[in-house]
């Protein structure tokens, strides 16, 4: 894949994503911004960015679009361990792994930012706000995916796409993207399969739950969450581990 240059100033997503986890000073805002002008790049949807066995030497950030990491067993079978959203970090520090544990695969039309290692790591140096903010970034990915694991692990099918609906919206609210209840939802019934851990078939029902119930409308790849608090009761829902509280 060779990713073609953008044109403009798309840092905005990122920016509010970072400051909702640590406010940025001044100067690292403007250094993250022009980091991410000098390295602007634009990829279809169904390609991988990253593949499984890897060698990474940069840090990718996600600027619009949707993206998955999954994981694929010999037999083809795939599991998504999560999204990738506007405003994410494709994993701020992987560079440090010799290769690439997991695969990263676009589900839409996305613009990123590629930051060499060398040029991440003065950034991060030079401004401690922005150290934090992406430390903390990881934190809530590691996060994220022990929720994941208590999904699968324990919650119901109603439960788990209830909570990974909510989840979702949370993220989107972040940095801007959630308007009277409702954003953008271009996953596919197998994309959800896939991270749930449930049959298509499955996942259709209940969907076709939620509906019933009037607590969610799936329309035209946008979703609206009616009742946003009874979603987050019935799927037993905190958005306390996609957040940061600074100590003291």
């Amino acid at each position: 894949m060779h990713p073609q240059k953008l044109e403009g100033n798309p840092a905005q997503p990122v920016i509010r994503r970072l400051n909702a986890l640590r406010p940025l000073s001044e100067h690292g805002a403007v250094l993250l911004q022009q980091a991410i002008q000098e390295g602007l790049h634009r990829a279809g949807p169904g390609e991988d960015l990253v593949i499984e066995g890897e060698a990474v030497d940069s840090v990718r950030i996600i600027l619009s679009g949707w993206l998955c990491r999954y994981k694929t067993l010999e037999d083809g079978r795939r599991q998504i361990v999560n999204f990738i959203l506007p405003g994410d970090t494709c994993d701020a520090h992987l560079y440090l792994l010799s290769v690439m544990d997991y695969s990263i695969g676009t589900l839409t039309s996305v613009s990123y930012a590629e930051i060499k290692r060398s040029l991440f790591e003065k950034l991060v140096a030079n401004d401690r706000s922005l150290a934090e903010a992406f430390w903390c970034e990881t934190l809530v990915s590691g996060a994220t995916q022990r929720e994941w694991t208590v999904s699968i692990g324990r919650r119901v099918a109603l439960e788990r796409v209830a909570h990974l609906l909510c989840e979702i919206q949370e993220r989107l609210h972040q940095v801007g993207l959630v308007d009277d209840g409702s954003c953008a939802f271009p996953v596919t019934q197998i994309d959800l399969a896939d991270a749930t851990g449930l049959s298509v078939v499955h996942v259709n029902r209940t969907l076709q739950e939620l509906r019933n119930s009037r607590l969610i409308v799936l329309r035209d790849r946008m979703l609206t969450i009616n009742d946003l608090s009874a979603l987050q009761d019935l799927a037993l829902f905190s958005p306390d581990y996609l957040r940061t509280k600074r100590r003291g």
